[in-house]
């Protein structure tokens, strides 16, 4: 068993060996690997020791455990349509998701099934009694504090319903629409998100409703993406409901940055079909080797409710398509250093960040908001060295629009960093800007 795994991932210039192997089977036998997502995740703890080692190892995982070959030049959701693997998924997710979707659609929930990873569940409770207690007239008086900081989500109980008619859920979670008014997460009646209710997303509910957003264990037993029950804001702040519109958003950088090719084979074959008349004959080829950095300001209470969902897009972003991608932190603005960690321990200087590639994507992450004395000729200098030598750079800010203008350091540093919102809206904007010869906000 996987006693070929270490040749695979060395054919495509990764370290593995035996040890590789012995590692993942303790992994197994501690009961740490349940889903194809728990291999991924120790798999890269194993064999992935720099940055540039994440996209072979992409590469190798899915052609040795999906049987999905990435050819040069092939994005991995060309791929994975390509594949018999995913047309066999397809088949049976269809018969039961009973809603039409795009291929873009299909593929990230395929892949939202492959980065499944398990849930450590200490306690099942029977999802019947909770039901029968559960008052579906509840008025919707306990409503999320949009300024509140998310904490880290914790599921260690899981609801069981079973019993239940996919009918009566049906029409309970209708009645519990009608009085719901506002997001709610980490309960067990209203359609929200983390928690053990029947319905919604990223909770513990076996044979549930997934209502939106992403699937928590692979336990519901039917998926709804109807925006009258789920509705996904796309100027709406970053948050968990609405990050794989983001995601959606942000892998334009690699949809978009295919370069025009003369396909030699094709032309001659059309020209020899048109009886001698060549015409040359195009293809799109994506930029395989596509490097990202994200720079976030995480030292203050105003980003603190953004810096979960800011990491959490880009760490799906690195799980979904083959390209390096590296994270550094700073508070409010940047001035000698960055750093490597988010308790700001660990820093490399600014000199040694201009060292990389020029053809990284860079990404700043803050509301810009700071006192004036902190935008001196040191920091603004230390902006500015940076978007001279990554020419592809863009800054999200969550801070509200109509705040803009009455903020100075917002309007300094938008003059220097083409500057869009941290919404799904926002941040295809400013996709599309830096995937364009010229950057402007």
């Amino acid at each position: 068993m996987l006693s070929s795994l270490p040749e695979r991932f060395r054919a495509h210039g990764l370290k593995a060996d035996v040890r590789t192997l012995l590692l993942l089977r303790k992994a197994m036998q501690k009961g740490l690997i349940k889903t194809l997502g728990d291999i991924y995740n120790v798999l890269k703890g194993i064999i992935v020791k720099e940055p540039a080692d994440i996209g072979p190892f992409t590469k190798a995982y899915y052609e040795y455990f999906l049987y999905v070959p990435i050819k040069p030049g092939q994005t991995l959701e060309d791929a994975i349509l390509r594949s018999e693997t995913f047309e066999k998924w397809k088949t049976q997710f269809l018969d039961e998701a009973d809603r039409d979707l795009t291929d873009e659609q299909l593929v990230t929930t395929f892949l939202d099934q492959v980065h499944l990873t398990s849930y450590d569940i200490k306690e099942v409770i029977n999802g019947k009694e909770i039901w029968d207690k559960d008052n579906p007239d509840q008025e919707d008086t306990d409503p999320i504090d949009p300024n509140h900081e998310p904490t880290e989500r914790v599921l260690d109980k899981m609801a069981d319903y079973s019993d239940l008619t996919l009918e009566e859920l049906l029409e309970r979670m209708e009645k519990v629409r009608e009085q719901q008014r506002t997001q709610h997460g980490g309960g067990s009646h209203w359609i929200g998100t983390g928690g053990i209710s029947p319905y919604g997303h990223g909770g513990a509910a076996k044979n549930g409703i997934r209502v939106g957003g992403q699937g928590g264990g692979k336990m519901a037993r039917k998926v709804m993406g109807d925006k009258n029950y789920f509705p996904i804001d796309r100027d709406a702040l970053l948050n968990d409901n609405n990050i794989d519109a983001a995601l959606a958003s942000i892998k334009g950088v690699i949809e978009e940055s295919a370069t025009e090719k003369l396909d030699v084979p094709q032309t001659i074959k059309s020209g020899l079909k048109r009886g001698g008349l060549f015409i040359p004959e195009l293809t799109n080829e994506k930029n395989e080797e596509l490097k990202v950095i994200v720079l976030i300001d995480n030292g203050g209470y105003s980003m603190a409710p953004y810096v979960r969902s800011v990491q959490s897009l880009f760490r799906k972003m690195r799980t979904r398509f083959a390209h390096d991608l590296e994270v550094y932190y700073f508070h409010n603005t940047i001035y000698d250093r960055v750093y490597v960690d988010e308790r700001r321990t660990k820093s490399i200087t600014v000199d040694k960040l201009l060292m990389h590639s020029k053809t990284y994507r860079v990404f700043f992450i803050g509301d810009a908001a700071m006192a004036p004395y902190e935008l001196n000729s040191f920091s603004i200098n230390s902006i500015k060295s940076i978007i001279q030598k990554f020419k592809k750079s863009v800054w999200l800010n969550p801070e509200p629009l109509r705040y803009w203008p009455h903020t100075y350091t917002i309007q300094v540093m938008k003059e220097l960093v083409p500057m869009f919102p941290l919404t799904p809206a926002g941040i295809e904007r400013a996709v599309r800007a830096m995937n364009t010869k010229g950057v402007e906000g």
